[in-house]
């Protein structure tokens, strides 16, 4: 856990110096990943000592998410230590996941945010078409019908991303996504400098991760040049 906590502080600080707006912290290295009902008290601990010790020193908004659809254990996180939002991969429908079929988050996390009087205190962003898995198992759902599915869920915003853990979606999907929901829409995965310009203008916000690292390998620290260089342009875009 030491190890852990100073990798977690490091990270958090170049982060912060590079300018972001917020801090997500993920249970990223506990793989194979355990379905939502799976996931130990050892996970919702560990994760708590972390952001414990992140919100003793940095005073940036933070959120959880733990995977895999781990909601209900980010909700109970997110609250203990004043968290703003936590991510839902699965919030409505279903998905075929590396860990097996993953079920709709929504039903039981709805009731557990009320249930921790939490509703307006933590925001639960819900993946559209989440990576890594088959969305096969609903077929014949429509695209414009799930992506209706996640605002219907009550999510106070949808995500879209790419395929893979740094893959970017499309411009027209984002539009048209953009275009079928009317909760706030972040982009999850694949942004960076080079298309920045180009997507960020249509979104409300974004989660950005193997970009921030050095030679973007979500593996290595982060990279808080890259972070610099990177909020420097949103903050053109913004003013723009």
């Amino acid at each position: 856990m030491n190890a852990i906590i100073h990798a977690a502080m490091e990270d958090a600080g170049r982060l912060i110096e590079g300018g972001i707006d917020g801090i997500q912290i993920e249970n990223q290295w506990d793989r194979p990943f355990l379905k939502a009902d799976q996931i130990g008290f050892e996970t919702v601990a560990a994760i708590t000592a972390v952001v414990t010790h992140l919100k003793k020193r940095f005073d940036v908004p933070m959120g959880i998410n733990v995977h895999l659809n781990g909601v209900r254990q980010a909700l109970a996180v997110a609250v203990a230590t004043g968290c703003q939002w936590v991510r839902a991969f699965e919030l409505a429908n279903a998905y075929i996941s590396s860990a097996g079929i993953m079920e709709a988050a929504g039903p039981q996390a709805l009731r557990y945010r009320s249930f921790l009087k939490a509703d307006t205190r933590v925001m639960i962003f819900g993946d559209f078409h989440v990576k890594h898995g088959s969305h096969q198992i609903i077929s014949d759902k429509s695209l414009e019908e799930q992506a209706e599915d996640v605002q219907t869920a009550l999510a106070d915003g949808l995500i879209v991303t790419g395929h893979k853990t740094g893959s970017a979606p499309t411009r027209e999907d984002v539009e048209w996504i953009k275009q079928v929901v009317q909760i706030p829409v972040l982009i999850g995965s694949g942004l960076s400098l080079d298309n920045l310009e180009a997507l960020y203008p249509l979104v409300d916000g974004a989660i950005v991760g193997s970009n921030f690292k050095i030679d973007e390998n979500l593996r290595n620290p982060v990279d808080l040049q890259r972070v610099s260089r990177f909020m420097e342009k949103v903050k053109i875009i913004r003013r723009a």
